[in-house]
């Protein structure tokens, strides 16, 4: 039962799949009921309508042949050699009189047993039209009507003849075809629903084979599918044709952001030299234009870094940007970063770590680039007096260094696109701290390209955890 609970649970009601079947089914149940209603009625004009058809004709030949025998016999004998002379087997003929009386009978009654006797006999009228009607376990076909001659009514004819045999068979063989052809469906309907899957198993494939192309695989992204239908074919080949342009695209979008930062960053860097040599002669400058100039610096720094960090996620995007891979120590990273973040923050920073000397193969200058980011953001997003912390401890084959901080904390919904490149989660993470939303995107795409993954946690109020995990060497 929890095998098939997991199967329907799997099923996706508005999948082509359990569309087509249900249609094809629904057609098929449409096809074989009908088969099944025409060979119904076909059968029981064969089994039973005959039986209908004779006691209607016993029932109008009776009153003719009363009326010849009459004329050569008195009326009671006429009446009884008539209903003798019509009988055959399993045919019953009986007439009461106006009172209710039995005045003749044919002579085959004890064919029947006392019970399925009596209660027909006891029956006061028939139906003109042949019925079919169960009496004690048993089937008859019944007729009546009333028994004119000369004029008169000499009372009411009843005619029946036992059909069980033929009614048995008829309800088995209605019963048969019932689950014969409820068999049949479920047969084909299962039978489809294999096929089906089967003929959809390429759009599948080329679904699974759409769903692991990245960015980065753009250029040589091709779709191939053997032994498909021509349709998708055709699909697999309108898709390449997309990814072409895709990456078309892409590679566009790359080398103009590469193109625009290199030639914007010589020329900012020029600006940002002068000014910060004009402030240093700034016993000739006005207080309002030591502000102005200092504003001017300060966005001209931060215009420079945000360059920086666009050129190498340009360079990592196209594969140039370079790693030196080396053996190097975490222990003596961590301290070095710490203390560079203690110049530019007066922040208590706490180092937790085991005397265990733990060395990885990395990027000693891109790795601290790393660590003094996450730091970075753990002192600009919680209060002034708090502490970070950085953890540093090995499991396994995996170098793991944690940044905590206990400041605002990130929304679970958030969570998943922090390192998504200019993501801002809300008002707080803004220019006035002076983010521009590529930081974590840098982490990201620097510890990946050294091996390593980075993955966050955090909760409102509570603050965040930062977490690199590295190759040991």
């Amino acid at each position: 039962m929890n095998q098939i609970n997991k199967i329907w649970q799997k099923i996706d009601p508005f999948s082509l799949r359990v569309r087509l079947t249900i249609g094809i089914a629904a057609f098929s149940t449409l096809g074989l009921g009908s088969l099944a209603i025409w060979t119904t009625w076909k059968m029981q004009q064969i089994l039973i309508n005959s039986h209908k058809y004779n006691i209607e004709r016993i029932a109008d030949r009776l009153p003719r042949d009363v009326q010849i025998y009459s004329a050569m016999m008195s009326p009671e004998q006429g009446l009884q050699k008539s209903v003798d002379s019509l009988i055959n087997t399993n045919t019953f003929i009986w007439i009461k009189n106006p009172e209710n009386k039995i005045i003749a009978k044919s002579n085959n009654w004890d064919e029947l047993s006392d019970t399925a006797a009596s209660e027909l006999m006891s029956l006061t009228e028939m139906s003109v039209k042949p019925q079919v009607t169960k009496v004690k376990q048993r089937y008859f076909v019944l007729c009546g009507g009333s028994l004119p001659i000369k004029g008169n009514v000499l009372g009411n004819l009843f005619v029946v003849q036992d059909v069980t045999r033929e009614q048995t068979m008829y309800l088995a063989m209605v019963q048969s075809l019932g689950i014969a052809s409820s068999l049949v469906i479920i047969i084909i309907s299962v039978a489809i629903a294999f096929y089906i899957q089967r003929s959809l198993k390429p759009l599948r494939q080329l679904s699974h084979m759409t769903e692991v192309i990245s960015a980065a695989d753009l250029p040589e992204a091709q779709l191939s599918i053997d032994k498909a239908p021509s349709e998708v074919k055709e699909l697999a080949q309108t898709f390449n044709m997309l990814l072409s342009r895709l990456s078309q695209s892409w590679e566009q979008e790359r080398q103009f952001v590469s193109n625009v930062s290199h030639e914007l960053r010589t020329p900012l860097t020029i600006v940002h030299g002068y000014l910060q040599s004009v402030l240093r002669r700034q016993n000739n400058l006005t207080p309002t234009q030591l502000e102005a100039l200092e504003t001017a610096a300060l966005e001209a720094e931060h215009t420079i870094r945000l360059l920086q960090d666009l050129l190498d996620l340009a360079r990592a995007d196209s594969g140039y940007l370079h790693f030196n891979i080396d053996p190097c120590v975490l222990n003596d990273l961590v301290i070095e970063v710490v203390g560079m973040a203690h110049k530019y923050s007066d922040r208590q920073i706490i180092i937790e770590s085991t005397n265990q000397t733990i060395e990885v193969k990395a990027d000693y200058n891109r790795l601290k680039q790393v660590l003094l980011n996450l730091i970075d953001n753990a002192v600009k997003y919680s209060e002034a007096d708090t502490p970070v912390i950085v953890k540093l401890h090995q499991q396994g084959e995996e170098a793991t260094i944690q940044v905590f901080d206990k400041g605002y904390g990130i929304p679970l919904q958030h969570q998943s696109r922090i390192f998504e490149r200019f993501y801002r989660v809300d008002e707080n993470r803004n220019r006035s701290t002076g983010g521009s939303g590529l930081g974590l995107s840098i982490v990201k795409t620097l510890v990946e390209s050294m091996g390593g993954s980075v993955s966050v946690r955090s909760r409102l109020g509570e603050g965040s955890v930062f977490t690199i995990s590295l190759p040991i060497s």
